[in-house]
């Protein structure tokens, strides 16, 4: 698996925009650093790649998945409540320290939900 990489020069000159797949002599092995109140002896892994940085004074990033922040997942939370809005509610469960709603999503029909308020009514 290639480490992701975003430079900023790159994005200014157009070319690879955004976050792309890079590095050669991946390699990913046990290292002899053991995990601390584990009931089975267990070791850290270290994770090794090669990078050329093509430009001076750039500022690059690297990352082990696509990053996802909390601006995506509203996002795209947002979108979906849009779609399916018959379908799905959205609530906030707490807060985090940070002060961003945590959220939680409810899939059902809401029919169903309608028709046993009108019942109990």
């Amino acid at each position: 698996m290639k480490v992701l990489s975003y430079s900023n020069m790159k994005r200014q000159s157009s070319e690879d925009l955004g976050w792309h797949r890079i590095g050669t002599n991946i390699s990913y092995y046990q290292n002899n650093f053991v995990r601390e109140n584990m009931r089975f002896k267990r070791f850290y892994f270290t994770l090794t790649f090669t990078h050329t940085f093509e430009f001076d004074k750039d500022t690059v990033y690297f990352a082990h998945c696509f990053p996802y922040t909390y601006t995506d997942l509203t996002e795209d939370l947002t979108r979906l409540e849009r779609i399916a809005h018959n379908f799905m509610t959205r609530s906030t469960l707490c807060r985090t320290l940070a002060g961003n709603r945590c959220e939680y999503i409810t899939i059902t029909s809401k029919r169903k939900e309608e028709e046993k308020d009108s019942k109990k009514e």
